[in-house]
């Protein structure tokens, strides 16, 4: 009982999660229409329900961008059974269409055009390296909730998986698969 008192009392939590940073406060999701994969216009906020694991690029990114939305996937499918709650998303920053690579590697994830640089300011709430250096995490009430290093090796994704597998675990409760 003692060391947990002292625990208590003197052990201050650091905020720093094991594979990436939180950002605090978190960063509603703001009101924004952009153009999915279609072309069509897609509200931001119909993405909200799920957890969302985001990527930034740019229409000209071919090789770079192919293997963060890899990496992305490699992510969501260790999950296992857990990885139907979480989506991918592809942010495209800047005109022109999406590159032949990234198009075939697209399946399941989710393309938004930001051509007006709509989300520059939700995505860049925390000081250091432009967004495309970084996969963010976005709770499904649609808040910006972490980021974590874009380029990451093998630990660097075990660590990220359970950051994610906790975050999964601890909300079972009030979320559940599918929007």
């Amino acid at each position: 009982m003692l060391v947990s008192f002292l625990a208590y009392r003197y052990v201050k939590p650091s905020g720093q999660a094991m594979g990436g940073e939180l950002i605090h406060p978190i960063q509603p999701m703001p009101d924004a229409n952009l153009l999915g994969k279609d072309g069509k216009p897609l509200p931001l906020t119909s993405l909200k329900g799920q957890w969302l694991l985001v990527s930034v690029g740019n229409s000209a990114c071919l090789e770079e961008c192919a293997q963060r939305v890899f990496l992305q996937r490699q992510l969501r499918e260790t999950l296992g059974k857990e990885r139907e709650r979480v989506d991918r998303v592809l942010l495209i920053q800047g005109g022109g269409a999406l590159a032949a690579p990234l198009r075939e590697q697209s399946g399941d994830l989710v393309v938004l055009q930001d051509d007006g640089g709509q989300l520059t300011a939700w995505l860049t709430s925390m000081p250091g390296a432009p967004t495309t250096e970084y996969l963010f995490l976005v709770d499904p009430l649609g808040n910006l909730m972490m980021r974590f290093p874009a380029k990451f090796d093998s630990s660097g994704a075990a660590k990220i998986r359970r950051d994610l597998e906790r975050l999964l675990r601890a909300s079972v409760a009030w979320d559940g698969p599918g929007r």
